[in-house]
């Protein structure tokens, strides 16, 4: 990592833990809604951007964390290549660090892997200002490689990311998507068998009796699985839109008015009975809902079909914006609070409002 882009950085971190002060790690921002409310001092990212290296042959980029998220798309695609988990911006402004740091996936994720699959090594820097580098840009080299992945979804309270290295594919040769009629039930049953055959779906969404489902691969497998499940074909133009909207959360649903809540089901999970309306994901894995039901009632559901809530938009989050953590893995995320950041200034309470 370049000095010129970290010693800034690291003086004003140092300052901050001096004096106890909150940093608000911040890149576009186009996240601040996600997770507790932003607090303390603005460290702004995005003037330490730029791809440092980046080797096609080899399926790996590195690049620095203000670098614009799109600008790094365009490149890969210039290469014929993209980040496998379809990260979503929700703004133009969204950059590389702040996609780590979030972890979200895109419609991808349940055949693809998420965000955190996908990361070889990172230099951060951390409450101290220390700089340390984890992993590094070749997949044999798995040295730290786990530290590199707890940062993904970490939002910003472990440390400043400055550089991220990640694993790339190659874009798929052929991509058709299928338009069904189907209500929930055999929906969630569909995605659950089809998941158990040879079928290149990379991505399913249904809403309210439509289902939509994205075939990726070969040319001939794509066909033969289109040819299997029926439905109608949607033009690609269509579908390119559709699936950017539901990445990027601008289709009809998302703008309903009432608090979004996010649960992580496993992916036979029945289906659940909560007030409002849903879209379905990953193959029954991700159930998005639109509803004005308590916190209490909406994590309740969740923990008993075996999962977790999380509310992803609303006004206001009084329970926190994460289910809450048993106190063994409590007790984890404090200590490895403590380790990386023990004046607890990197955007506490962000994750979670103890820490």
């Amino acid at each position: 990592m370049d000095p010129e882009f970290s010693k800034g950085f690291s003086d004003q971190i140092r300052a901050a833990a001096a004096e106890r002060r909150a940093l608000r790690i911040r890149g576009g921002g186009t996240k601040d809604f996600y997770g507790n409310e932003p607090r303390g001092e603005l460290l702004d990212t995005r003037g330490c951007s730029g791809i440092v290296a980046y080797e096609p042959s080899e399926l790996v980029v590195t690049a620095r964390c203000g670098t614009l998220l799109a600008d790094l798309i365009e490149v890969l695609f210039k290469q014929g290549q993209f980040l496998p988990f379809e990260p979503p911006g929700f703004g133009p402004g969204a950059t590389l660090g702040g996609c780590v740091a979030a972890g979200l996936s895109g419609p991808r994720r349940a055949s693809a892997g998420a965000v955190r699959d996908f990361m070889l090594g990172a230099t951060i820097l951390d409450g101290r200002g220390r700089m340390l580098a984890f992993g590094g840009q070749v997949m044999k080299n798995v040295a730290g490689y786990d530290v590199s992945r707890v940062l993904a979804g970490s939002l910003g309270t472990l440390g400043l990311i400055l550089e991220i290295s990640l694993k790339l594919a190659p874009r798929p040769v052929s991509e058709l998507t299928l338009a069904l009629e189907m209500p929930q039930a055999k929906a969630l049953e569909s995605m659950n068998r089809w998941a158990g055959q040879p079928l290149p779906i990379s991505a399913t969404a249904w809403r309210d009796g439509a289902f939509e489902l994205r075939l990726s691969g070969a040319q001939g497998a794509v066909r033969a699985a289109a040819d299997k499940l029926g439905g109608e074909r949607v033009d690609s133009d269509s579908a390119a839109r559709f699936w950017a909207g539901i990445r990027e959360q601008s289709e009809p649903f998302f703008a309903l008015p009432a608090p979004l809540w996010r649960l992580s089901l496993p992916s036979r999970a029945p289906q659940i009975e909560l007030p409002g309306e849903q879209l379905i994901e990953w193959g029954g894995a991700l159930r998005w809902l639109k509803s004005g039901a308590d916190a209490a009632t909406v994590r309740a559901a969740a923990a008993g079909a075996g999962g977790h809530a999380t509310q992803f938009r609303a006004s206001d989050k009084p329970g926190g914006a994460f289910a809450p953590l048993p106190p063994e893995l409590a007790r984890l995320h404090r200590e490895l609070k403590q380790t990386f950041d023990p004046a607890g200034i990197l955007n506490p309470g962000r994750l979670y409002q103890e820490f």
